[in-house]
C-alpha cells in the first residue's frame, strides 16, 4: 500500500494557474480559494497566504508592534527560525525550558521569564504535538501577551479537544518540503481576530490600504488601484505574498489533509509497536486529551543506560537497513550566531546585555537545564514514507536494534 505525495490533483490546479498565463485579473484566485478552505479545516476564521513559515511569524509581531526594547518568550528547543522570526522584528528573544516529559515549552518556565519587555510568546507543537495551552493563555491574558503558536509540525492536531492552530492569538504554519503538507515552501497564517488578519495582511503586503484579512481581500480591484488619486501605501509592508503556483500545489494537498497527515501517524504507530516494553528508550509523552500528528517519531535514550551511546544506536539502526536517524537541533540559544551575538550592528537594540525593565540572558549553558538535558539524547525516526512496507521495513530495523542492544 502507498500513496503519492504529488498525484493528479496538484498538476491539475497547477495546468490552472498556467492556462490562466498570469493575467492578473486572476492574480490571486488560488490563493483565495486555498485560504478559505485552509481556515475551515484548522477552525479558524482568517486564513493568510505567506512564502514562508518564518515570515509569518515576523508578519503576526510587527501587527502586534513587537518591536525594539521588547522580549518576546520561545522555546530553545526547534528550528532557529522561531527564535530567528523575532530577531526579524528587532525584538529580543528570551528563552524558556521545557516540560522534561513532552518536551514542549513549559508555562512555568514562561511565567518565570515575563518581565515589563515581555510583548509576546511564541509557542511550538514540537514533533507534532500540541504545548499545555490553557495555562499559558491564562498568562497572556493577565500579562497581556500576544500568543502565537508556531505549529510548524502540527497540522490536524488536537488539545483538549480544540484544534492545535486556533488556541493561541495568531497561528502559524509551514509548507516546506518535509512538512505534512507542501508545496516546497510555503507558509500560512490563521487568526479568529479581524483587526490583527487585517494588520497582518498589510504587512504581507506592500502595506496597501485596500486589502484586508478576509479571503478575497488579498488583492486590490482593478476600480481602486486604477483611480490617480489612490493612495495605495497605509504602511509599510514586506512582499511576502505566496505564489499563485505554490498556492496551487497547497490548495490540493490541503483537500488531500486528512489522508496526508494521517499517513505519518500510522507510520508512528508501527514504531511504536516496535518499541514495545523497551524501558531505555523513552517515547515522547502524549497527555490525556491531546492528540499527536507525528511529524517526527522520536524517542530519547534514558539517562541510566549508558552502554549505549547516540552515535552507537544510530550506527547500528542503520546497519539493520533503517534510514539515517536525525539529531534534534541544538539549542537556539547555543548555535554560534546567539553565542557571538551576531544579530545586527552594535547600535541596535536587538541582543543588547541589558534594557531597562529586561531580562538580560547571556544565551550559555545552564539557561534551560532540562532541554540541555533532553536534546542530546533524542533519536528523530523519519514518518514522511509513503510505501507502508518501506515503513514496515524500518520499524523492523528499530525492533532488531532494540534487540541487539538488550531490549
Amino acid at each position: 500500500m502507498s500513496i503519492s505525495r504529488i498525484g493528479d490533483l496538484e498538476r491539475t490546479y497547477v495546468s490552472e494557474v498556467l492556462d490562466s498565463q498570469f493575467s492578473t485579473s486572476r492574480g490571486s484566485a488560488m490563493t483565495g480559494r486555498l485560504e478559505k478552505l485552509f481556515a475551515q479545516k484548522l477552525d479558524s476564521s482568517y486564513a493568510i497566504a505567506f512564502t514562508n513559515g518564518t515570515a509569518t511569524m515576523h508578519a503576526a509581531l510587527a501587527a502586534a508592534g513587537v518591536g525594539p526594547g521588547d522580549e518576546v518568550i520561545v522555546p530553545p528547543l526547534t528550528m532557529a527560525s522561531t527564535a530567528f522570526a523575532v530577531l526579524h522584528a528587532n525584538a529580543t528573544p528570551v528563552f524558556a525550558d521545557i516540560d522534561p516529559l513532552t518536551w514542549t515549552i513549559d508555562p512555568k518556565s514562561i511565567e518565570e521569564r515575563i518581565t515589563p519587555c515581555t510583548k509576546a510568546v511564541i509557542t511550538v507543537s514540537i514533533y507534532g504535538l500540541s504545548p499545555d495551552m490553557d495555562p499559558i493563555m491564562a498568562l497572556a491574558e493577565r500579562h497581556g501577551l500576544l500568543v502565537i503558536e508556531d505549529d510548524a509540525q502540527c497540522l490536524l492536531g488536537r488539545y483538549k479537544g480544540r484544534t492545535v492552530g486556533s488556541i493561541g492569538h495568531v497561528s502559524s504554519f509551514s509548507f516546506q518540503s518535509s512538512k505534512q503538507i507542501t508545496s516546497g515552501e510555503g507558509g500560512m497564517i490563521t487568526t479568529n481576530d479581524p483587526e490583527l488578519a487585517d494588520r497582518i495582511r498589510r504587512f504581507n503586503s506592500p502595506g496597501y490600504a485596500a486589502v484586508g484579512g478576509s479571503p478575497g481581500k488579498g488583492k486590490i480591484t482593478k476600480d481602486v488601484i486604477q483611480d490617480p488619486d489612490y493612495a495605495r501605501h497605509s504602511s509599510i509592508g514586506f512582499n511576502y505574498r505566496m505564489p499563485e503556483l505554490c498556492a496551487a500545489v497547497l490548495l490540493a494537498q490541503t483537500e488531500r489533509l486528512e489522508e496526508l497527515a494521517g499517513w505519518r501517524v500510522t507510520c508512528a504507530n508501527l514504531y511504536q509497536e516496535a518499541l514495545g516494553d523497551c524501558r531505555w528508550l523513552v517515547p515522547q509523552t502524549v497527555p490525556e486529551g491531546y492528540e499527536h500528528v507525528y511529524w517526527s517519531y522520536v524517542l530519547r535514550l534514558a539517562t541510566d543506560k549508558t552502554d549505549v551511546g547516540w552515535h552507537q544506536f544510530r550506527r547500528k539502526y542503520m546497519e539493520f537497513d533503517g534510514d539515517g536517524i536525525y539529531a534534534a537541533w541544538r539549542l537556539t540559544y547555543l548555535e554560534p550566531v546567539f553565542q557571538g551575538r551576531v544579530f545586527y550592528p552594535s547600535d541596535c537594540p536587538v541582543g543588547c546585555e541589558h534594557h531597562e525593565g529586561g531580562i538580560s540572558q547571556d544565551y550559555s549553558v545552564g539557561l534551560c537545564p532540562v532541554a540541555e538535558s533532553v536534546q542530546p539524547k533524542l533519536l528523530q525516526f523519519k514518518t514522511n514514507y509513503l510505501d507502508m512496507d518501506v515503513a514496515k521495513r524500518k520499524a523492523e530495523a528499530l525492533a532488531k536494534t532494540i534487540s541487539h542492544f538488550g531490549g
